[in-house]
């Protein structure tokens, strides 16, 4: 299973990113090296969105379409999603 995730950074950003191990990931975003460097810089961050894909190439994908969105679209996506 690979994800697509928006984190909310500690200035109020928004961060998207993807990856197989999302619980992993987020703890390398909060503490490890191997977080985003535009991570480090804004932590902590808050895991306020994800999606589940089977392939990564579908996670990527749609990573790609969110990066593309409005921070107004963004936040309208998490909104939406926290409904359900």
């Amino acid at each position: 299973m690979y994800y697509t995730y928006i984190l909310k950074c500690n200035d109020g950003t928004l961060y998207t990113g993807c990856t197989n191990d999302l619980p992993k990931r987020l703890k390398q975003h909060n503490s490890a090296k191997s977080g985003a460097h535009y991570t480090k810089l804004r932590r902590p961050v808050d895991l306020v969105h994800h999606e589940a894909f089977a392939t990564l190439a579908q996670a990527r994908a749609r990573e790609a379409m969110i990066k593309q969105l409005s921070r107004e679209q963004k936040q309208q996506l998490i909104a939406l999603a926290s409904l359900v």
